[in-house]
C-alpha cells in the first residue's frame, strides 16, 4: 500500500499503513503529546493520531497555570509541546480513529482511521480528552457557526466592537470573557449558580473589568435568530424572571463530555461519568489499551482537569506501556 501523508502544525509527516509501531497514541493534547514524548524517549517506535494538535489547549486564550511558563497563549504552549515531541521524530497524523481491532496472533492492536487507513502497534494510549458540552436548548444547533461558538480564540475576532455573551462558570468561561473583552464592545458572562469554579484571580479580573457584566443564577432558555444570532432568552432562577438579551455572539463554555460511545464501541469499561475506568497505572480492562488525561476515570483517577495533570497522566501511561511491552516481548522460558 502506498504511503499516506498528513500535515501537522509544523511539518509534513509520512507513515505506511503496513508498518508496525510499538506505541500508538490517540490524541494530541497535553496528555497525548507527553505520552508520546516519554514513549519515544524510552526508545519505542511511537506515532500520534489526532483530530486536532493541542486539543482544547489550542483554544485557550491564555494559560497561566503551567509552572515556569506564565501568561502564555494556548497555541504557543502547544507549539512548545509539539517541538519537543518532534525532536524525537514522532509522526503526527491528522485523522480520526473510528475503531480498534485486536490481532491476538500478532499481539497487536490496529486503529482504523476515518480516511480508510489503519495503523498497528503493541500498545495504545488513548488521550482523546473530551468534547465541548452543549446547552441543548432551542436554536443552538441551527445557529452554531452563525453567532454561536465554542471557541473564543477561534471566533472572537469576528465580533470586534459587538456585544457578546459567554455561558459558564469555570476557568474556560472566565478566560474567554477576559479575552473577548479586549475585542467586543461588551461581554455578558452568564452562569447558572452564584458561585464559580474558576480560579479567584480570573473571577476578580472579570469583576473589575468595566466591559464585563456577570449574570449569576441565570440560565439560557433559548437562542434566537434566523440567519444569524440575534438574542438569547434568559431566566433568572431566583426571581423566575425571563428577559431577552440582545447579543451578536454567544460563546458556550460549560465543560466537557468524554467520548463514551467510542469507549463502549471498542469494549472499554466506563465509570458513571462515561470516562474510561482505569487502574492506577492507567491500564484498562483491555490488555494493551491505556487511557490518560481527561478521558480517564474510575476510583483510581483523581479528577483535577488541568494541563499539568493531563501531562502527568500521559507520562504515567507511557511508563506503564514501557513495562507492558517489555513483558510482552520478553522471550518465554522453556
Amino acid at each position: 500500500m502506498s504511503s499516506r501523508f498528513r500535515i501537522t502544525g509544523l511539518t509534513t509527516t509520512m507513515y505506511k499503513s503496513e508498518e508496525k509501531y510499538d506505541v500508538i497514541v490517540i490524541g494530541g493534547g497535553p496528555a497525548g503529546l507527553t505520552a508520546a514524548l516519554y514513549s519515544a524517549r524510552y526508545g519505542f517506535k511511537t506515532i500520534i493520531v489526532t483530530k486536532l494538535v493541542g486539543g482544547a489547549v489550542s483554544e485557550a486564550p491564555l494559560v497561566d497555570d503551567y509552572p515556569g511558563i506564565p501568561d502564555v497563549p494556548g497555541n504557543d504552549l502547544v507549539d512548545r509541546f509539539v517541538k519537543h515531541v518532534k525532536k524525537y521524530n514522532v509522526p503526527i497524523v491528522i485523522d480520526e480513529v473510528i475503531n480498534l481491532v485486536k490481532k491476538p496472533e500478532e499481539k497487536t492492536w490496529c486503529v482504523e482511521l476515518r480516511s480508510g487507513g489503519s495503523i498497528c502497534g503493541y500498545a495504545i494510549i488513548i488521550a482523546v480528552g473530551s468534547e465541548k458540552r452543549k446547552l441543548n436548548v432551542p436554536g443552538e444547533k441551527e445557529l452554531t457557526g452563525k453567532g454561536v461558538s465554542y471557541c473564543a480564540t477561534c471566533d472572537g475576532p469576528l465580533f470586534k466592537d459587538k456585544i457578546v455573551a459567554v455561558v459558564g462558570g469555570g476557568n474556560a468561561a472566565f478566560t474567554s470573557a477576559l479575552y473577548l473583552a479586549k475585542i467586543a464592545s461588551h461581554v455578558y458572562l452568564i452562569h447558572r449558580r452564584s458561585e464559580f469554579r474558576a480560579f479567584n484571580v480570573y473571577v476578580e479580573a472579570a469583576r473589575s473589568n468595566p466591559k464585563i457584566t456577570i449574570l449569576t443564577n441565570t440560565i439560557v432558555k433559548e437562542i434566537i435568530g434566523k440567519d444569524h444570532l440575534e438574542a438569547v432568552r434568559i431566566l433568572n432562577t431566583e426571581s423566575n424572571k425571563e428577559e431577552i438579551l440582545k447579543i451578536d455572539g454567544l460563546f458556550i463554555e460549560i465543560g466537557l463530555e468524554p467520548p463514551v460511545e467510542f469507549f463502549r464501541r471498542i469494549g472499554l469499561e466506563t465509570d458513571e461519568t462515561g470516562r474510561a475506568r482505569v487502574n492506577i497505572d492507567r491500564s484498562t480492562n483491555l490488555p494493551g489499551i491505556f487511557v490518560a488525561g481527561d478521558a480517564a476515570g474510575g476510583p483510581y483517577k483523581y479528577r483535577f482537569e488541568q494541563i499539568i495533570t493531563a501531562a502527568a497522566d500521559g507520562a504515567i501511561a507511557a511508563d506503564a506501556v514501557c513495562k507492558y511491552i517489555c513483558a510482552l516481548k520478553r522471550p518465554s522460558s522453556t
